[in-house]
């Protein structure tokens, strides 16, 4: 038996708009020396985190055309903190994307800590290509019918 699944958007006309909220998080391997000129502005292509910023806001704004079944989404404000962590070598990514909608805001969480990942792999890789990206999840979501999400641990 076959089954015949069809790949569709989720119709959201009958559902009430709530305050949605989503954070997510990420986190870049790049090494103690690529973590300590990231740090100290040393990195050829210019200033890491704030372009990293920059792509996190703009990968959420664009998340429809990225991920094919999202509902392009009035978004009220999306927040990317952007830390490095020189002694583990490593660059941690936050965001925090809220709207007033029919929908969540998971997906522009992920996309916008996944920008910002790529982004900073992009500006280093003159440095380091051995960069890993990884850890990106959903660590919280409010609103809607099916309330609240917390990542446990």
């Amino acid at each position: 038996m076959t089954a015949n699944l069809q790949t569709k958007m989720v119709d959201v006309v009958g559902k009430r708009n709530t305050v949605r909220e989503a954070v997510a998080t990420g986190c870049v391997q790049v090494g103690s020396e690529t973590a300590r000129m990231i740090a100290r502005g040393e990195i050829p292509k210019g200033d890491v985190l704030n372009t990293a910023r920059v792509a996190g806001i703009t990968g959420a704004k664009r998340t429809p055309e990225i991920v094919p079944l999202c509902h392009p989404l009035l978004i009220s404000s999306v927040g990317v903190d952007i830390h490095v962590d020189e002694s583990e070598g490593r660059v941690l990514i936050s965001a925090t994307v809220r709207c007033l909608g029919k929908t969540g805001v998971e997906m522009e969480a992920l996309t916008a800590v996944s920008a910002a990942a790529l982004t900073v792999y992009d500006m280093c890789k003159v440095v380091n290509k051995g960069m890993t990206i990884g850890d990106i999840r959903l660590e919280s979501k409010s609103g809607g019918k099916s309330g609240d999400y917390r990542r446990e641990g």
